[in-house]
């Protein structure tokens, strides 16, 4: 956690695993590139800053990639080497004004930038470390079967940001976040279910002991549960039924082999943008 390099190093190796394995579509989790802070108050709070948090963030910072940039380059070329769509998520840093967003990159096969997505509104205290998005909204990615879109994290409630992405047509909908809970279970069948699209649930898998113990921020970390965030990544089909189970407490690399038919088919009786809508009484403008 915190290490740029580290955290590259141990995805590009997860690309090559998954790769070899057969996987044509490899998605890893919110913010793996450097970590996701679970925890941390980077000294903030209402009216002042501490020092010893600004120190954190900025260590933080430095672990944030630019997009495109040595980093993308070398997870580019992990897909291209194993001739698969890759999904991942990274804090990103704008080349210029140095704001950091929650993002999601979509490679290519060939190993170019096929769709970046910043998350929308950066959620309760993220929004200390995070902007909200400020361009690229709701990108889809043609693939061999169908748009893929992403939503990250709690976006996943936002029912126009779901909606967005329906109007496009998604067959796959891949969210990378940090969710544990058993409502999160519900939330994504569910949204499975009315887009009628898989739904990858990529969650994060992190023990307290991962923390750099030279952070400032130990106080904080030491109230944390030893397991922190206990995964629950899985697999839903268009009808709201686990492909793959939640994988919980471990690392895993999951592999789901997806009919694809199954997305028109499930379309038959509803399609939340289509013959099942009523455009001439509620519509969806969004600004790309």
């Amino acid at each position: 956690m915190f290490d740029k390099d580290a955290t590259l190093a141990k995805c590009i190796n997860l690309i090559k695993q998954a790769g070899a394995g057969g996987a044509q579509l490899i998605v890893l989790p919110e913010l793996i590139i450097p970590c996701y802070p679970y925890g941390m108050t980077f000294g903030f709070t209402v009216g002042s800053r501490q020092e010893e948090g600004r120190a954190d963030w900025k260590r933080y910072y430095d672990g944030s990639i630019v997009v495109p940039g040595a980093e993308t380059d070398a997870l580019g070329e992990a897909a291209r080497e194993v001739n698969a769509y890759v999904s991942i998520g990274i804090s990103e840093r704008d080349a210029v004004s140095g704001t950091l967003y929650n993002s999601n990159i979509i490679f290519a096969p060939d190993g170019s930038i096929a769709a970046l997505h910043r998350k929308l509104k950066p959620t309760g205290a993220e929004r200390f470390v995070w902007g909200d998005a400020d361009k690229a909204y709701f990108p889809v990615v043609a693939s061999p079967w169908g748009p893929l879109g992403n939503l990250i994290c709690w976006e996943s409630y936002m029912p126009l940001a779901r909606v967005a992405l329906y109007q496009k047509g998604v067959t796959i909908l891949i969210s990378c976040n940090t969710n544990d809970n058993p409502e999160w279970q519900a939330t994504i069948q569910h949204i499975a279910l009315e887009g009628r699209c898989y739904y990858i649930n990529c969650d994060q898998f992190f023990t307290k002991d991962m923390y750099p113990a030279d952070l400032h921020a130990q106080d904080e970390i030491a109230k944390l549960p030893e397991l922190v965030c206990r995964g629950g990544s899985c697999v839903i089909d268009p009808y709201g039924h686990y492909v793959t189970e939640p994988v919980w407490d471990k690392e895993a690399i999951i592999y789901a082999d997806l009919d694809m038919d199954k997305v028109p088919a499930s379309r038959m009786e509803f399609d939340a943008c289509g013959h099942y809508s009523r455009p001439d009484v509620l519509q969806l403008h969004v600004k790309e």
